[in-house]
């Protein structure tokens, strides 16, 4: 616990050895349309000095409130607001539709304030991140360093992974926001059940029902993403901020998670500020979205960057250091791996799918196709990876998983030697349905020395009625997996995951080719994956060096 009194006019904790910081709560900044966004500002006896903005809809304390008073022990000002609508502020909580005008409301705000002194930092986890790219290109000179941390600028592709659509983030998310609103031991008791609510709401169709079943009342934006779901919905374009990433011209560090949701966006926004000629700094652990290690990670990433982008004479400030290299890297089964940018040079190695569940480098023989159903009364279950809890996320075991009729497998012999595979990873199934509608769910695992099978990544791809098929109806369809950073020892044997989904990390594909949020009526089908040298269904790890 940190000591603290009450003075007038706010509160006092000391932090270290020196600094007493002195926070004054609640304070109102108005925005352009007359309302009031509640803001906590820590300061210690600096005078005039850089701020740092952490814009947030979960509330001032908790982990917050101790990263404030870690920040302006350091010397900075820190303003902790709350997005409107949220904890205090005035106004209705509408997802990514008011943090551009919001963002830069406050930022003329502090700009008239003579403690300021016209350097500013931002820092955001997950949705206090897409209020940073928000306001980031407009922010101007003030704007000197950005601490991003499993976010992006755009989540309209996470939205709809694959063509399909991220019903537990989504949904977990939208219960997550309602609960906030819940006394504190009704939402305990609620967590102690499992919340059992939330499990009926993603098992429930149509998905238009289900947010009414997770939290007791319609949700407005689950209903508007399950509407405007189509790619290019003008809905989504004063929702999105990556086009305008070569604005940007603030240092940004990027902290994520191999089995982050928002992975494969982040590494999109890496990805364009290397193409406007920036050198982001990016670091990628392995961490899921809520992991602990993450939030420490990125604490101590912003207390760096922050004095080495804010301070006047950073050489000079404690704690202050330059990276040996751009991007930092975790390699499961290696350790932590320093590289010049991302992805790293590396060699694409094709893995073909075989007959008799085999996983080989060689072309297939000419063989027959392999069969496996889908029923979405009854869908292929999720497993670990990218999902929005950490309690559920990550890497498992999935021999239960393998052992169902669904899910086929194809596994490599035992390999003699490492295999060291660091950057994207890409698969390409040759795939024939009876129905119409379906979709190709692909998982690269580790098998290790005792048959144990530990999920790599992923990806899912969504075919609809309209795709173009060859003579015989078979399509080729191709599937991004997340990336990945995995070093295969020797002893281990690699396998690929072929089904058709991951409930209810997707939203199941009822066969129907029915809207996404009225769906129900659920049609069972059978799918045949080829591997033969005309259509050899493979996978493509990029190898690097070790």
């Amino acid at each position: 616990m940190l000591p603290a009194d009450r003075p007038p006019g706010g509160r006092r904790a000391r932090v270290g050895p020196r600094r007493l910081i002195r926070v004054r709560r609640d304070l109102s900044v108005r925005t352009r349309d007359g309302l009031r966004l509640r803001t906590d500002h820590y300061v210690a006896p600096v005078g005039r000095a850089p701020a740092v903005l952490i814009r947030t809809p979960y509330g001032r304390g908790g982990p917050i409130r101790l990263l404030g008073l870690l920040l302006a022990s350091r010397g900075w000002h820190v303003l902790v607001q709350s997005c409107r609508g949220t904890f205090g502020s005035d106004g209705e909580f509408e997802p990514l539709r008011h943090e551009w005008a919001d963002g830069l409301d406050t930022l003329e705000w502090l700009r008239r304030q003579p403690w300021y002194d016209g350097r500013l930092g931002t820092f955001g986890i997950s949705y206090q991140g897409f209020g940073q790219w928000a306001s980031a290109a407009h922010a101007g000179t003030d704007l000197r360093a950005m601490v991003a941390v499993v976010t992006a600028a755009q989540i309209r592709d996470s939205t709809y992974a694959g063509g399909s659509f991220s019903l537990d983030t989504i949904l977990t998310w939208a219960e997550l926001l309602s609960a906030q609103r819940v006394p504190w031991l009704a939402r305990r008791r609620e967590l102690l059940r499992g919340q059992p609510r939330l499990r009926a709401g993603l098992g429930h169709l149509p998905l238009a029902e289900a947010d009414r079943i997770a939290t007791g009342a319609a949700v407005p934006f689950f209903q508007q993403w399950l509407d405007q779901h189509q790619p290019g919905a003008a809905y989504w374009r004063s929702r999105t901020f990556h086009r305008e990433i070569a604005q940007v011209r603030a240092p940004v560090s990027m902290v994520t998670g191999w089995h982050d949701i928002f992975l494969t966006a982040q590494l999109a926004d890496y990805a364009a500020l290397r193409a406007a000629g920036r050198r982001p700094v990016l670091t990628i652990g392995p961490w899921t979205h809520g992991s602990p290690g993450l939030f420490r990670t990125a604490v101590r990433e912003a207390v760096s960057f922050f004095a080495a982008h804010l301070d006047a004479e950073p050489a000079s400030t404690p704690g202050a250091r330059a990276r040996s290299a751009p991007v930092r890297v975790h390699v499961a089964g290696a350790g932590w791996r320093h590289l010049a940018d991302w992805p790293p040079p590396a060699t694409p190695t094709r893995w073909c799918l075989w007959p008799d569940g085999r996983l080989d480098r060689a072309v297939p023989p000419v063989s027959a196709p392999d069969q496996h159903g889908y029923d979405p009364a009854d869908p292929t279950p999720s497993v670990g990876g990218a999902l929005l809890v950490a309690q559920r996320a990550g890497v498992r075991d999935n021999r239960a998983l393998e052992a169902r009729a669904d899910v086929l497998t194809y596994t490599s012999a035992v390999l003699d030697g490492p295999v060291e595979v660091i950057g994207p990873v890409t698969a390409e199934v040759f795939v024939r349905g009876d129905l119409p509608h379906f979709d190709v769910f692909v998982r690269l695992c580790r098998v290790d020395r005792w048959g144990r099978s530990w999920n790599v990544c992923d990806g899912l791809t969504r075919v609809d009625g309209g795709a173009v098929g060859e003579g015989d109806g078979v399509r080729r369809v191709p599937v991004a997996l997340w990336p990945t950073a995995c070093r295969f020892g020797s002893g281990d044997r690699l396998r690929v995951q072929v089904s058709g989904g991951a409930h209810p990390r997707w939203a199941r594909n009822p066969g129907t080719g029915e809207p996404l949020g009225t769906a129900r009526t659920l049609r069972a089908g059978q799918r045949w994956i080829f591997h033969d040298p005309a259509r050899s269904s493979a996978l493509w790890l990029p190898v690097t060096q070790g």
